[in-house]
């Protein structure tokens, strides 16, 4: 017991070291204010699609993990998605409020959880994680869009727009047509591309830190309180009970639930206010959800390894 929790403990803390490397940075204005907007852009656009895309272009999409993963996402997205629905009814909450708890539920922090699936499963769990992003990036924005929109009805275009400017899914979608063709990565492309992409996670994080926002923790101590529970504890025991249920081999279920374990994004930010959803307490979940991560990853790793 307590090698796996050192062999745990070496695996996480580099992580959230970056992440509050990044916090830290931010605050120390280093190297300026105008950094950080311009390294998250760089990321997003650039460095993150290029992992995806060679993750995906060399992945065996004849893999029998891909339906069953697929199914996995399904089950435990729709059933998260039906009790945010049923408690919306209950509460009576404004579009406002519902998209920032649906977001904090439903979204998920994609660069701590690629660091995280590659720091204890190497380059086959990325090949699962990329597989799983494929299919959850796109559910997750749907989602997002639909639950801060509620008030406002809904349109085919605005759901989908979102989905098709978006560079993480273009990346997906590019890197399996590749696959697909069976060009492969010639003539050194794939050593550039694994150089953008090991450039990628560090960056990441690192804009994680620097995107957190302690100040905004005061107030809606409850609403915080619940939330952040359901997003690190409750999501990943449904994960983990629809792995169960689907006999999931072990590498595919450590995978699935450690994507429901992680903090919500901190794009979920960006979306919300551009939306006109609750900022303030958007941004509060993503602090709270990222610092508390730190303990509760490390418990689900845990119980996933025993």
């Amino acid at each position: 017991m307590e090698v796996a929790v050192t062999t745990l403990l070496y695996s996480l803390w580099p992580l959230f070291a970056l992440i509050l490397g990044g916090l830290a940075l931010r605050r120390w204005n280093f190297p300026g204010e105008a950094f950080w907007p311009a390294a998250e852009r760089l990321n997003y656009f650039i460095l993150f699609p290029a992992l995806l895309f060679s993750s995906l272009a060399s992945a065996p999409l004849d893999n029998p993990a891909l339906p069953r993963l697929a199914l996995a996402v399904l089950l435990a997205l729709g059933g998260a998605w039906l009790a945010l629905l049923l408690v919306r009814r209950l509460r009576g909450w404004p579009a406002a409020r519902f998209g920032a708890f649906s977001q904090g539920i439903l979204r998920f922090n994609t660069y701590l959880g690629l660091a995280v699936v590659g720091s204890l499963h190497g380059q086959p769990g990325l090949a699962l994680a990329a597989l799983l992003l494929a299919l959850m990036v796109p559910a997750v924005n749907v989602l997002s869009v639909w639950s801060l929109t509620a008030e406002q009805g809904v349109s085919v275009r605005s759901l989908l727009w979102p989905i098709m400017k978006n560079p993480l899914i273009l990346a997906c979608l590019a890197g399996v047509l590749v696959n697909l063709a069976g060009v492969g990565l010639p003539g050194g492309s794939d050593r550039l591309l694994g150089l953008l992409a090991a450039a990628s996670l560090p960056l990441g994080l690192l804009c994680v830190g620097a995107a957190l926002r302690p100040q905004e923790l005061h107030g809606e101590t409850a609403a915080l309180a619940w939330n952040c529970g359901l997003r690190l504890l409750a999501m990943p025991l449904l994960a983990y009970a629809v792995a169960h249920l689907l006999q999931l081999p072990s590498l595919e279920s450590s995978v699935l639930v450690l994507f429901f374990a992680l903090p919500t994004a901190p794009t979920a930010y960006v979306l919300t206010r551009q939306l006109g959803g609750d900022g303030h307490l958007m941004a509060a979940i993503i602090t709270l959800q990222t610092l508390m991560a730190a303990a509760s990853l490390l418990a689900v790793l845990f119980v996933l390894g025993s």
